[in-house]
């Protein structure tokens, strides 16, 4: 019952973009299409879960034992970082088009401050190795949810068209607030 509670508030009551506004750089900057929205979604689950997992057993059987958790941000920052590395030469050779489609927005994972956030916050929050992983990965489907929904409306409105003054980015930000407002409504699941 623990993953169910954690997924569900992960996905839409503690949406990382839409209520805590952790990674907007690339939620604005990617979400004009969807295709290109789900391969960055997918890239960031990817790099969530799998920073989580790392960052645990960093935290737990090295920093501790240790005795310098304050090393916690820089180390977990270097994890984040090759890890995106390791994404960002995968995509190179299996998904060229992906790749050219994310830009710069892919090496600038690194940079997400809802990656670190997340790592940070698993830890912050004790959770177990499996929990952690878990909360991470529906943290990045959460983020990937936020981003399909803002470029299927992106898309849409290209289509069916709006005032000239409003194209760019002044749309982005009004759909975005109009998404968070929205993801507000679930915030009644939780007491």
């Amino acid at each position: 019952m623990e993953f169910i509670s954690i997924i569900i508030l992960a996905l839409f009551v503690n949406n990382v973009v839409l209520a805590q506004f952790l990674g907007i750089c690339p939620f604005l900057g990617v979400s004009g299409k969807v295709s290109t929205s789900i391969g960055m979604g997918a890239a960031v689950i990817f790099v969530m879960a799998l920073a989580n997992l790392v960052t645990y057993l960093i935290y737990n059987f090295v920093l501790v034992p240790l005795g310098i958790e304050f090393m916690q941000t820089i180390s977990f920052i270097f994890v984040i970082a090759s890890l995106v590395q390791v994404v960002e030469i995968i995509l190179k050779k299996a998904v060229p088009s992906l790749y050219q489609a994310l830009g710069i927005y892919l090496p600038l994972i690194t940079t997400n401050c809802a990656v670190l956030g997340i790592a940070l916050l698993a830890i912050q929050k004790q959770y177990s190795m499996v929990l952690s992983v878990v909360y991470a990965a529906a943290i990045g489907a959460g983020f990937t949810l936020a981003m399909i929904l803002m470029a299927g409306i992106r898309e849409q409105m290209e289509v069916t068209g709006y005032p000239k003054a409003m194209k760019g980015f002044p749309m982005s930000l009004l759909i975005a607030g109009l998404l968070s407002l929205a993801f507000m409504g679930f915030s009644g699941l939780v007491k």
